[in-house]
């Protein structure tokens, strides 16, 4: 039979461990809404590698290549997506003696190797919002272009930051419910929850 004191000892365990775990749960919870996520399921906010090296600097500054060129969807679907394989063959492809733009960067040759095979290029999805979040770049897109008279660059670096000058693109902005709240507030745009939670 338990004694008093093993039975307030036990409680006083119980409650030191229940207590850590609801402010476990609430640390999570203000740092997820505050900031990037914690580091699950092998997301590292901010840090993705991807199959290929792919310099934006070449492409955007020095070649002078505008956002939606590759990001084909932006403008008209809910996600920006990422340029298929084929894309990249149609700029690098020299058709009329079949070699490749750039062959002798790792990046090219592993593209041209890929495309040889038949096989895909798998893309990291860098840029992320919480799963009960629905965003659609194709009206933010619309009525920066529209309104303001912003470049479609321009537009994309509100919220991805410079990435015309990333060799290694990274999720700059922590995309919180905040961020969106404040620049609607600043734009007229609605701020009705069923705008982006539906």
């Amino acid at each position: 039979m338990p004694t008093s004191r093993s039975l307030k000892v036990v409680l006083a365990l119980s409650l030191l461990v229940t207590v850590s775990l609801v402010g476990l749960v609430l640390f999570g919870l203000l740092r997820a809404w505050w900031s990037t996520p914690i580091s699950v399921f092998g997301f590292v906010p901010g840090q993705v590698e991807q199959p290929i090296e792919f310099p934006h600097p070449v492409h955007v500054e020095e070649a002078g290549i505008q956002c939606d060129f590759c990001h084909r969807s932006v403008a008209k679907s809910e996600a920006a997506t990422v340029p298929p394989l084929e894309l990249c063959v149609a700029c690098h492809m020299d058709l009329p003696n079949g070699t490749f733009a750039g062959m002798g960067h790792p990046s090219v040759e592993h593209v041209k190797e890929l495309w040889e095979k038949g096989e895909p290029l798998d893309w990291k999805r860098v840029h992320r919002v919480p799963d009960h979040v629905q965003f659609m770049h194709e009206p933010h897109l619309n009525f920066f272009r529209e309104q303001q008279g912003l470049e479609t660059q321009q537009v994309c670096s509100l919220c991805h930051g410079d990435v015309g000058a990333m060799n290694e693109v990274r999720q700059v902005e922590d995309l919180k419910m905040r961020d969106c709240v404040d620049c609607h507030k600043q734009n007229n745009a609605p701020t009705d929850c069923v705008i982006c939670h539906y």
